[in-house]
């Protein structure tokens, strides 16, 4: 279901369709937000580590490996992606 704002776009609501031709950058921005987490390696102040983003690109955490970054994504029901 999409609901039309005052200006004509929809908003998103979860588990139905969304019809890009009608989205909002910050619908665009919320797109994953509750699903995706994103991982990059980094290099910090104690060396290589792997920081976890939101969807939106928000930091969230840093972890020192990638398969621990990826734990922790996991435990919050959340799907990892990985970006090189």
């Amino acid at each position: 279901m999409n609901i039309k704002n005052h200006d004509g776009t929809a908003n998103f609501v979860p588990g139905t369709v969304l019809d890009i031709h009608h989205i909002s950058p910050s619908q665009l921005a919320m797109l994953g937000m509750e699903e995706i987490a994103f991982v990059k390696p980094v290099m910090t102040e104690q060396g290589p580590a792997f920081a976890i983003h939101a969807a939106d690109g928000t930091p969230i955490a840093i972890a020192p490996d990638a398969k621990l970054a990826a734990a922790a994504i996991i435990q919050q029901e959340m799907v990892p992606s990985f970006v090189h």
